[in-house]
């Protein structure tokens, strides 16, 4: 039988696979489409964005996440799940249906009637598979829901090439965004063994008097309720919290600067999403199995932090290293807009993995009271200071949403600390050598290639550069992270 250690570290490898194929992907045909679409193409599928995660979030209740929580959660658990999930985002999908008018008019833009209405029938499709997923993750099947995300990313985006490449615009981008969730979906119902049912028992069939009545069907709701209700208030504030700038810009700004800062943004969380979703895969099942072992489960999560900042720094503070080159050479010269906005927000993104990670040890601590007070800080703090801002302009609005929410991973420590005596000083031992390093490799190189004038060639030297530097540099200090992914990785490859 395989042990804890061994189970978490298939899991960061079947996660990162998953995310870095992802990535990669998103990378190969995001440079693609940015190129065959415009600024307001992707200004409008981003000003629907809020109203999508809001809803989606609404959707699943937060029961995801409560039954990955669950020790033992039943077979009553995920079926009373998957049923409110299928009712929910019917609903939500009549309501938003109708909202439409309003949504249209708040941004001064007509046409995101039908734009919004096709995109919303995404909570109709991904409501069938939040139950199977969490199914997966609960039994730790990492690698089945890898194949499910590499397998719906690499369709849904030959489906929004071909459709951008034939002139369709932001409906290239929706029909992405739908794909994908289509796909996924119908992977999940493959992978997993579970089944949803209307009978009183699984295992018998659907004969007359067999029907569960609707109060049974969803009594299971109750015991996962009062924790899931606040995980899924908790989670909207933070999907508002990520999406508040496309959702000000859009009012503010337009389309088209709202599309320069969603293609920005949506570099920046290729990177800061491959690592934290790759986490997010194993935190919370293995931080819930360690919750009577205090003293293990704090070594865990250190361990976790320690990888996260390994790879969350170079990665981002390298992504802005050559921000200026990727934009202009990848996408073109329309978006060197985007391309000043980028480091800023790789600055943001190369803490939110940890924020993310610290969250999730409150989570598995079941005090999603701590999580959901926290997150609404934030989000009133964050909307009143860039509703104060906006006339000052988006960059203001860019470094004040990117100071704050790095100032805010002190306020989810404090709670960890409270919870299992993670000191701050210990976790700046974790997080700030790999974060001084990847600043100083990072700087000069920057200094070192300054005087390149081929963008080409400057690409290529700072990126090689750069990865020699920190390879080099935590080989000298002996980080004991870089020889125990090492160690994995060689024999991974010979097993």
């Amino acid at each position: 039988m395989e042990s804890l250690k061994e189970r978490t570290a298939k899991g960061l490898f079947w996660g990162g696979m998953n995310n870095g194929v992802q990535q990669l992907l998103g990378l190969v045909f995001g440079i693609i489409l940015g190129r065959l679409l415009n600024p307001s193409d992707y200004g409008m599928t981003a000003m629907l964005a809020v109203f999508s995660v809001i809803a989606n979030e609404l959707q699943s209740s937060g029961f995801k996440t409560g039954l990955i929580n669950l020790k033992a959660p039943r077979h009553e658990d995920y079926n009373a799940v998957f049923w409110f999930n299928i009712l929910a985002g019917s609903v939500l999908y009549v309501i938003l249906f109708l909202a439409a008018p309003w949504i249209a008019a708040y941004y001064h833009q007509p046409a995101l009637i039908p734009l919004s209405r096709y995109v919303f029938l995404g909570f109709v499709f991904s409501s069938f598979g939040i139950a199977q997923s969490a199914y997966l993750t609960k039994q730790m099947q990492i690698k089945q829901i890898a194949k499910c995300g590499m397998t719906a990313t690499l369709t849904s985006s030959i489906i929004s090439v071909i459709l951008a490449a034939l002139g369709f615009g932001y409906w290239a981008l929706a029909t992405q965004y739908l794909a994908y969730i289509a796909v996924n979906t119908l992977l999940l119902w493959y992978f997993s063994p579970w089944r949803p049912s209307l009978t009183r028992n699984e295992e018998k069939p659907a004969i007359t008097g067999n029907f569960l009545p609707l109060s049974s069907l969803f009594l299971p709701l109750k015991r996962l309720f009062p924790f899931s209700v606040r995980i899924m208030i908790s989670a909207i504030i933070t999907q508002v919290n990520s999406n508040i700038m496309n959702f000000l810009l859009g009012r503010y700004f337009g389309e088209t600067n709202t599309g320069h800062y969603n293609q920005a943004y949506q570099w920046s969380s290729k990177c800061f999403l491959l690592v934290g979703n790759m986490l997010k895969q194993v935190d919370q099942t293995v931080l819930v199995g360690l919750h009577d072992e205090r003293e293990r489960q704090l070594q865990v999560l250190r361990k976790m932090v320690r990888f996260t900042a390994f790879i969350s720094f170079p990665l981002l503070f390298g992504l802005g290293l050559v921000s200026h080159e990727f934009i202009v050479l990848g996408i073109g010269e329309k978006w060197a807009f985007s391309a000043s906005l980028l480091p800023l927000l790789c600055l943001c993104g190369a803490f939110m993995p940890i924020s993310t990670l610290l969250t999730d040890a409150v989570i598995s601590h079941h005090r999603s009271d701590l999580y959901l007070w926290s997150a609404l800080a934030l989000g009133i703090i964050q909307i009143a200071l860039l509703v104060g801002l906006w006339r000052e302009g988006i960059y203001v609005m860019v470094v004040t949403y990117t100071l704050l929410n790095i100032a805010w991973m002190f306020v989810w420590h404090f709670f960890v600390n409270r919870l299992i005596h993670y000191r701050l000083l210990d976790f700046l031992r974790d997080i700030l050598p790999f974060a001084l390093a990847a600043a100083a490799v990072m700087a000069l190189t920057g200094f070192v290639t300054a005087s390149i004038t081929s963008l080409w060639l400057r690409l290529i030297v700072r990126t090689l550069l750069a990865a020699a530097l920190y390879y080099a540099v935590m080989r000298l200090a002996g980080a004991v992270i870089l020889k125990e992914i090492l160690s994995f990785i060689f024999r991974k490859g010979t097993s």
